[in-house]
């Protein structure tokens, strides 16, 4: 994938434009594919390859240059407006796979007339088109850069269309309801008579319920999507960098005896579970003797701040009260869980540790021996089930975490209109609650948009998608 600075919108919308670019990843390969769409493509078709080709109809040709000489053989394929994937005209040349020839065609179309696509423009066109929503397009994205067969799987049934219906439903749902409140509205001598009707009620909580459901299944969407990270912290010696090697299954992280080998943060991206994982392992914490400790420590505290999920590791045969977790517990971020684990729990004398509840919202504190493994499975279920996903649960939606912002925005509102209803019975004020849900499940699929928003969501594109 190639990154560059996102495109600007003028650069994206001239209908005039015919774009141009490799839609086959970078490398050597059997087949490449360029790529064109806009409405030069029959001009450029007819230099290029003689005459333009019948619709859907693949046609052997010969790609010719300037002077008339075949720059390649392969197969010409043309989707005419507005039936194709960017509602406009597309050719697509399937060429050898070689870097040197492919760039060469872009050449020869770019001299013909068309531009080089930006990352995204084929997909943002198919939006601007109206052949695609949002959520259609991110999860074209999210497929071709899917880490798992479980991250696939969403990303294909969000394709289908399927997270695009439940937010239309539900915004379905809002404009009837809104009807209803607005109606009570206008005839102010009705209006407590109205919102008292139990229908209003009702269709209200069913609103609530339907986000509730949806809000549930992007959060495990976006954590399949994009992952969470873990930072494993504690004092020196806990077992840190151990519990690291046995996530990621090889030595990334020196082990020793000595207190602060880890001096530096370590990053390894695994699979638990179908989910992708950063653990981050840090320095431990405590009152550093030399300037490079001192960084690693401040280093590690600064890793805590942007943490998905906190494993501090407890050495259960030193520290059985947990008193270095006591003595940390006011520096945890407040937005992330902090799990408490007692590790080194296979060693003779280490015992049960005294605390009971020492996993937040577990009855019994998480106990495990990163050197043997023992109780790794037990931890890797509490980091699912933390993180709101568990793979036995189906029909997941590729998600991402503006999805799950907007629908807790919707969400948040529907509840300051459920108490409107309930406590004022102020149509106005339930109306306007309403407004603000729809506003919010719009940012969604794209009814409610920014220059900004359209341009981070393409720029991460591949070129040629």
């Amino acid at each position: 994938m190639e990154h560059q600075p996102p495109p600007r919108r003028e650069e994206l919308t001239d209908p005039a434009d015919t774009i141009v670019a490799v839609a086959t990843p970078p490398g050597r390969g059997g087949i490449g594919v360029v790529r064109l769409s806009g409405p030069a493509v029959a001009r450029i078709a007819d230099a290029l390859l003689g005459r333009l080709p019948a619709p859907r109809s693949a046609k052997f040709a010969r790609f010719l240059d300037a002077a008339g000489e075949s720059l390649d053989a392969g197969i010409a394929l043309h989707f005419p407006a507005p039936h194709s994937y960017t509602g406009e005209d597309v050719l697509e040349l399937q060429a050898h796979g070689s870097p040197l020839l492919l760039e060469a065609l872009v050449a020869r179309c770019v001299e013909l007339g068309a531009r080089r696509a930006q990352p995204g423009e084929f997909t943002q066109r198919a939006y601007l088109n109206e052949r695609i929503d949002l959520t259609l397009a991110e999860a074209v994205a999210d497929l071709i850069a899917a880490g798992s067969e479980e991250a696939a799987r969403a990303a294909v049934r969000s394709l289908q269309g399927e997270f695009s219906r439940r937010v239309l439903e539900l915004d379905e749902l809002l404009a009837a309801l809104r009807v209803h409140v607005e109606a009570a509205i206008d005839f102010p001598s009705e209006e407590i008579e109205f919102l008292a009707d139990p229908v209003i009620g009702r269709r209200l909580e069913a609103a609530r319920a339907d986000c509730e459901s949806l809000l549930a299944e992007a959060r495990r969407g976006r954590v399949l999507t994009e992952g969470i990270t873990v930072v494993i912290a504690g004092a020196p010696n806990a077992g840190k960098s151990t519990l690291l090697n046995r996530f990621a299954g090889h030595e990334a992280a020196i082990v020793s005896e000595l207190p602060g080998t880890t001096r530096d943060l370590l990053r390894e991206r695994v699979l638990v579970g179908g989910v992708p994982m950063t653990f981050v392992d840090t320095a431990g914490l405590r009152d550093a003797a030399d300037a490079i400790e001192q960084e690693g420590v401040r280093r590690a505290r600064a890793a805590l701040e942007r943490a998905d999920h906190v494993l501090f590791l407890v050495d259960a045969l030193a520290d059985p009260d947990g008193a270095t977790f006591e003595a940390e517990r006011a520096q945890f971020p407040p937005g992330a869980p902090v799990t408490r684990v007692y590790n080194k729990c296979d060693l003779p004398g280490a015992g049960t540790p005294r605390h009971a509840n020492a996993t937040p919202g577990n009855g019994a504190p998480l106990r495990i021996s990163a050197r043997t493994g023992a109780g790794l499975d037990a931890l890797t279920r509490h980091l699912l089930a933390a993180a709101g996903y568990a793979s036995s649960e189906g029909g997941t939606l590729s998600a991402r975490a503006r999805h799950v912002e907007a629908l807790r925005r919707c969400h948040a509102a529907l509840e300051a209109a459920r108490t409107a209803l309930r406590t004022m019975q102020a149509g106005e004020l339930v109306a306007e609650e309403l407004k603000a849900a729809q506003r919010s499940l719009g940012e969604i699929t794209g009814q409610e948009d920014s220059e900004e928003l359209l341009g981070r969501i393409f720029s991460s594109f591949c070129i040629g998608k």
